[in-house]
């Protein structure tokens, strides 16, 4: 199930991001977005998957940890519990690896004080306003945990599912395919889901993430990865200086709670403009009621897409250690989260402190509230049908 949005793209930003970027937009596959950043050296070794323990939860499920390293030494972890990615490590310009996602080094950090660090959100990521929505005449109501509002599929949401896991080679790619049955009326949603969603690191330092879902009643799904990234390296200060590009045009204003208020306004002339690369802390605090409003930014993204393939949409460049970050997908926007509520009270990998806007999110979705929104691109699923959509992250250095 895919609805994107259908309309021209800005006519100026291919070539914006053709210069900037160093590609064209709109690429249709993976290894186009990562022929913009600097090509990895010739491998040295070939790819490689680990299966460990990485804990117990307390009902006295085991949590598997899943370690994936492409043939340039790219490495992911990812773990049962959420399939939160615990650890992504990548080179920078001098060729030294470093881990460039926020977590933390045992089970029991995320059992704890963690704000979705790495995990599969569903299902509905993001938020539903009130908690209700309707379908076919039948309304619905989902538990509050945020606010007055409905978060990220509630309070138990997928990211406290403990996933089931099979790993997997294929060529000179390794992954693994993380699968989760949700019954009829978990967290208040009708319909028993089965979801899939897939890890797949390939030779060009691109994680790629698949997802599938479908339904035996028509329910709200938009799946998403909560990564929070530091291309710095987790635990090295702000990303306020990390410069972004979004093919964005316009985004989705919200009300006190965060919720949209059904608008898509443009981004000409506001601090919500990344079509051309600016630093995410250039105007983080601008004298605008929005920027207000999410204390920084905590905003959907609405791309200016050419169709319904996987797109370049957005790139992040880190000037201190050369590392850039490409992000092309299937959805039609992304929600911009730079970490305004990390406030220093928790204590990531490495005993390192997560003060705030330490790191940021481009969780690739649907819109937020778009179960109450008709405007929006229906995020409704039917039985018969089946909800696919992918992401990937590439990673270069400059």
């Amino acid at each position: 199930m895919s609805a994107p949005i259908r309309r021209p793209p800005l006519s100026l930003l291919p070539l914006v991001l053709a210069a900037t970027l160093g590609g064209a937009c709109g690429s249709s596959s993976t290894e186009a977005s990562a022929s913009s950043s600097t090509q990895a050296p010739a491998p040295s070794r070939t790819a490689a998957m680990t299966r460990s323990s990485f804990g117990t939860l307390p009902g006295g499920q085991a949590v598997e940890a899943f370690t994936m390293t492409n043939a340039h030494g790219m490495e992911v972890k990812a773990i049962t519990l959420g399939g939160i990615i615990t650890s992504l490590k990548v080179p920078d310009k001098a060729g030294q690896l470093g881990d460039v996602v926020l977590g933390f080094d045992t089970l029991e950090g995320y059992l704890g004080k963690s704000p979705f660090f790495g995990t599969i959100v569903g299902r509905y990521g993001n938020r539903i306003g009130k908690g209700t929505f309707t379908i076919d005449g039948t309304k619905y109501t989902l538990p509050i945990n945020n606010g007055e509002n409905h978060l990220h599929g509630g309070p138990q949401g997928f990211d406290k599912a403990n996933w089931k896991a099979e790993p997997f080679e294929r060529g000179d790619s390794v992954g693994v395919v993380f699968t989760h049955t949700s019954p009829d009326g978990d967290m208040g949603y009708p319909g028993t889901v089965q979801a899939k969603v897939t890890y797949t690191l390939t030779n060009d330092n691109t994680l790629r993430i698949d997802y599938e879902a479908t339904t035996d009643k028509a329910t709200p799904i938009n799946l998403t990865q909560h990564t929070y990234f530091n291309l710095a390296g987790a635990g090295n200060g702000d990303v306020l200086g990390h410069q972004l590009q979004i093919a964005a045009d316009r985004y989705t204003p919200v009300d006190k709670g965060l919720i949209p208020t059904g608008e898509l306004a443009t981004v000409e002339g506001t601090p919500f403009d990344f079509r051309t690369a600016t630093a995410i802390g250039a105007r983080i605090s601008a004298d605008h009621p929005q920027i207000a409003i999410g204390g920084g930014y905590d905003h959907n993204m609405v791309f200016a897409r050419t169709g319904t393939s996987l797109e370049r949409v957005a790139r992040v460049y880190e000037p201190t250690t050369g590392r850039t970050l490409d992000v092309a997908t299937t959805q039609p926007g992304t929600q911009f989260y730079t970490g305004n509520f990390l406030d220093g009270t928790i204590t990531g990998k490495g005993g390192k402190v997560y003060p705030k806007r330490s790191g940021f999110c481009l969780e690739t979705q649907h819109f937020p509230d778009s179960p109450n929104k008709p405007q929006f691109p229906s995020a409704i699923l039917r039985p018969g049908q089946t909800y696919r959509q992918s992401t990937a992250f590439t990673f270069g250095t400059r």
